[in-house]
């Protein structure tokens, strides 16, 4: 599963989840209510091959963000690749973390030049602080911020809002988007939040897996030949896969 799902260096990979009806979170607001075994496998691939996560504070206070873990096989071969611990940058435009979260190894808060909290922040995380913006955290000086320290493979993984901040800056190379085979109803958000996309932003599909009514996708966006992947990679990879446990779930190679 590691081939299908390579992540290069500099690239901007997001991971969501929605139900068929187009929700990205259950009636809790927690994605978590909505995922299952087949979308957790994936997710946990995916953390195994990023240098770091990207996560906005509203959804890593509510998810519980503080206790992540790579499980062992999964980081041996991190290891053998070369790759270090997994960091966690926090995106806050005013710096209120819960204490759990301040706590958890390999924090990085992204915020705002203005922020009210910047210089508690800064006492207690040190380095580990990156103030980038003026009233709204400039995303992509963060990024080139975590790549100045060899966070280069960045993993963001919601929430809604900031998806559509990172998509309206044209900062996204890839999306893993899991389609769980439920109907959950109500107001829940969809993955994108916020303005309009314009212009809507056009993906094309380098693979399509299936297992137990679950669909993986990985969709690919047309930034540049460079950043989007070139035609010859989306077209090695299967448009779609028939549906086996293996194939959905199967360990990384």
């Amino acid at each position: 599963m590691s081939r299908l799902y390579a992540h290069r260096p500099g690239q901007i990979r997001v991971n969501m989840v929605t139900s068929l009806d187009g929700a990205a979170t259950g009636d809790d607001l927690d994605s978590g209510s909505i995922n299952n075994p087949v979308d957790l496998r994936v997710f946990r691939v995916l953390r195994a091959l990023a240098d770091v996560v990207l996560v906005g504070a509203v959804t890593a206070s509510r998810e519980s963000y503080a206790r992540r873990m790579i499980a062992p096989p999964l980081a041996a071969a991190r290891r053998d690749r070369g790759q270090g611990p997994l960091s966690l940058a926090v995106v806050t435009r005013t710096g209120n973390l819960s204490a759990d979260l301040l706590a958890s190894p390999g924090l990085i808060v992204v915020t705002t030049t203005d922020s009210p909290a910047r210089s508690t922040l800064s006492s207690r995380l040190g380095d580990n602080v990156i103030s980038v913006g003026r009233g709204d955290v400039d995303l992509p000086g963060a990024i080139a911020e975590l790549a100045g320290r060899g966070l280069t493979r960045v993993l963001c993984e919601g929430g809604p809002q900031l998806l559509g901040q990172l998509l309206r800056q044209d900062l996204v190379d890839e999306l893993c988007l899991t389609t769980v085979p439920l109907l959950v109803g109500g107001t829940a958000p969809r993955i994108v939040a916020g303005d309009w996309l314009r212009p809507v932003r056009q993906l094309r599909l380098a693979h399509l897996l299936t297992c137990d009514g679950t669909l993986l996708g990985r969709w690919l966006l047309d930034r540049s030949d460079e950043t989007a992947g070139s035609p010859s990679e989306a077209a090695s990879t299967p448009e779609k896969t028939p549906g086996t446990p293996s194939e959905a779930t199967g360990s990384p190679s």
